[in-house]
């Protein structure tokens, strides 16, 4: 199928590894010109060039987001596709902890990451978005639906879907779509790094990383058997970026294997 992305603009936002990454790398093969803006520039995204051209930038902080905005605008001249991907859950957080044990510190950090670098890159962008009657997908997260430590990671992605179902009420009258994608477990080092969010929940466990791994989907009721893979979630972004999804506005959609239970 061909999506009619030739030529579109695109800032997609964690774009070092992972899902991001994977995003920018499926836009580029669109035919997307993108800016894809990290923390750290891996070897893997500085590969994707001249396609993609990497942005360093820290967008926990406001002057992070605030520079990435007119760098993506300097180089792009616009955008027509914002994809607001970066999100993490804390190091060392277990499914034991317990909420009193959780300070103002951990609470801030994970909206800062989770939900106000996508509220301050998105204004940034927005008037150019707006002129071009462009698309904003945002990544929350199935925690957004369901309580699940980290509960302060939750609460930010739960967040992060009211304010794009939000945008998408505000914006509609302006051509602009804007729609959340919430991926379950997926294969990146997020689950694969003994040192990630995966290897603490294994030590947790009492489990070396593969045997955690092998028998999550089991756990974790994921209907398929298995993790999602990255591709996938980048392939459903860019359909929803393309015209074939120009009525599509408002909604969530859940990449998650069938985790999610509920109508």
């Amino acid at each position: 199928m061909d999506l009619h992305l030739t030529g579109k603009t695109a800032v997609v936002t964690g774009g070092s590894k992972g899902i991001g990454l994977a995003i920018a790398r499926t836009l580029t093969a669109e035919g997307v010109r993108v800016v894809a803006a990290a923390r750290t520039v891996t070897p893997e995204l500085a590969a994707l060039a001249p396609g993609v051209v990497a942005v360093t930038a820290d967008l926990s902080t406001r002057a992070g987001a605030k520079a990435l905005g007119e760098q993506a605008l300097d180089v792009l001249g616009g955008v027509d596709i914002l994809v607001n991907n970066l999100g993490g859950v804390r190091q060392g957080s277990g499914h034991d902890e317990r909420f009193a044990d959780i300070d103002d510190d951990a609470w801030q950090e994970a909206f800062e990451l989770n939900l106000f670098s996508a509220v301050r890159v998105t204004r940034a962008v927005l008037p150019s978005v707006v002129e071009r009657r462009g698309v904003i997908i945002t990544m929350s997260s199935i925690g957004a639906r369901f309580t699940h430590p980290p509960i302060e990671y939750g609460a930010a992605k739960a967040a992060l879907t009211n304010v794009s179902k939000a945008l998408a009420e505000e914006l509609g009258r302006h051509g602009v779509r804007a729609v959340t994608v919430s991926p379950g477990p997926t294969r990146t080092g997020n689950w694969s790094d003994p040192s990630s969010m995966a290897g603490d929940l294994a030590r947790e466990a009492g489990l070396d990383l593969g045997t955690f791994l092998e028998r999550l989907p089991e756990r974790m009721g994921i209907t398929t058997g298995r993790l999602a893979e990255p591709e996938e979630t980048a392939a459903l972004v860019a359909f929803l970026a393309s015209p074939h999804a120009a009525n599509i506005t408002g909604a969530d959609y859940l990449v998650d294997g069938g985790v999610i239970k509920t109508v």
